[in-house]
């Protein structure tokens, strides 16, 4: 995604959120940046609904919400300064470690895979195996789409060596029913607007059947985690907050959606997503110890997979790197 694209993106996630002067100037408010993986987009309804319901503002923060191009851009917006919390996804989360940053993880979003490979019905590509020599669609080179592509490969005995990788963003679907990819790499949201979009007839392989791993995870630095306990606290607190008004009111997220997210101008169409999303924010680990828990064996295993693939070098030790004491109704 191009710089002045960025810009754009963070510019309208900003006025989204309400980030002016007002909020900025108030001292009972501590600012937290989230980088995101992308952009303010309807899934995610729960943060850009800051100014109209004002859970973070709650818990005496200001939120602040900066758009990216996939996972690795969170997790590079996080090492430089430029944010404080990292909306990423486990494999972005894994590269950093593997590089030797100082990173942790605090609270599962999605504990349940949201990633595909989807091919139109004509293109005969129903298992791993048929992707070899085609043209796959991925987000960016820095997003899930593409490591969980990679996984789904190695089912197969393949790699990125045996199929061609398209960058096309976040509307993906588009290059496919133009034809210009064999397949694309995307996720049930994006799947369900391709539907309404008229894809059509679609042969759809899901990665969770091979390892569900979630989806996306909020990390910080470890300086942050050792030094700004309480506010972190805080902002998982008015997240999971945010999270569960969704999941119980999602008719009215899809209505202020409208409003708050650069793609939600359809508002059946939002219902729908907003309701994919609720669905992969809870798991059987949730429902007993609440929303935010971490499957840590789950994520040892997608880390020995990534090893195992060679997407990255090290054996990480997950028990190492994740801290769930932060999370609300824990002491």
């Amino acid at each position: 995604m191009k710089r002045n694209t960025l810009r754009m993106l963070a510019a309208i996630a900003l006025a989204t959120l309400g980030t002016g002067t007002a909020l900025a100037q108030d001292p009972k408010l501590e600012k937290v940046t989230i980088a995101g993986w992308g952009g303010p987009i309807s899934e995610i309804t729960n943060i850009l609904v800051e100014p109209d319901k004002g859970f973070f503002r709650a818990r005496g923060i200001e939120l602040v919400y900066m758009p990216g191009a996939g996972g690795g851009d969170a997790v590079r917006n996080l090492l430089s300064g430029q944010a404080d919390v990292a909306f990423t996804d486990p494999g972005s989360f894994y590269g950093g470690l593997d590089k030797g940053e100082k990173l942790r993880a605090i609270y599962d979003i999605y504990p349940q895979n949201v990633f595909n490979v989807v091919s139109l019905k004509s293109a005969n590509i129903s298992k791993p195996a048929d992707l070899k020599g085609k043209k796959i669609g991925v987000y960016s080179l820095s997003s899930g789409t593409l490591t969980n592509l990679q996984l789904l490969l190695n089912q197969a005995g393949l790699s990125t060596k045996d199929v061609t990788i398209v960058v096309t963003g976040l509307l993906n679907f588009a290059p496919l029913m133009q034809g210009q990819v064999d397949a694309t790499a995307a996720t049930d949201t994006g799947l369900l607007v391709a539907r309404a979009k008229g894809v059509g007839d679609v042969n759809v392989m899901e990665v969770r059947h091979s390892l569900n791993l979630s989806s996306d995870l909020f990390i910080v630095r470890e300086d942050t985690f050792q030094q700004k306990k309480d506010l972190l606290k805080r902002f998982l607190a008015a997240y999971r907050d945010s999270a569960q008004w969704m999941i119980d009111h999602p008719e009215e997220a899809a209505k202020l959606a409208v409003k708050r997210a650069i793609n939600g101008q359809n508002e059946a169409v939002n219902l729908e997503v907003i309701k994919l999303r609720n669905a992969t924010s809870v798991s059987p680990l949730t429902q007993q110890k609440g929303l935010g828990a971490i499957d840590v064996d789950t994520l040892q295993k997608g880390a020995r997979a990534w090893k195992q693939i060679g997407l990255i070098e090290r054996n990480l030790d997950m028990k190492a790197v994740v801290s769930q004491d932060l999370l609300p109704g824990r002491k």
